[in-house]
């Protein structure tokens, strides 16, 4: 969760060496979209941006869901407005 806002975790199904090249390649397309920004190319930026979102739904963070219980993707939702509210409202502030 960020600033109260609901953020899917990584897929923990993953195992280490699986999990570890895709952040790798994350890091790496974070990187790209900095530089990109700071070049004003928008071209780069757009693959840099692309190359994020591909890392991102490989680690399960976006896409298809990972979970199999049935749970709504409420991925960038604001806790207080979802089933999670009574667990945010008893979260110490430092937490939330």
């Amino acid at each position: 969760m960020v600033r109260g806002r609901l953020w899917r975790a990584t897929n923990p199904a993953l195992s280490p060496e699986d999990e570890a090249p895709l952040v790798k390649a994350l890091m790496a397309a974070r990187r790209e979209v900095g530089r990109a920004r700071k070049a004003g190319d928008r071209e780069a930026l757009a693959a840099a941006g692309q190359a994020v979102e591909a890392a991102k739904v490989a680690l399960g963070e976006r896409g298809p869901v990972w979970w199999t219980d049935g749970a709504p993707d409420l991925n960038r939702h604001m806790a207080r407005t979802t089933p999670y509210a009574d667990w945010y409202a008893g979260l110490d502030p430092e937490e939330a």
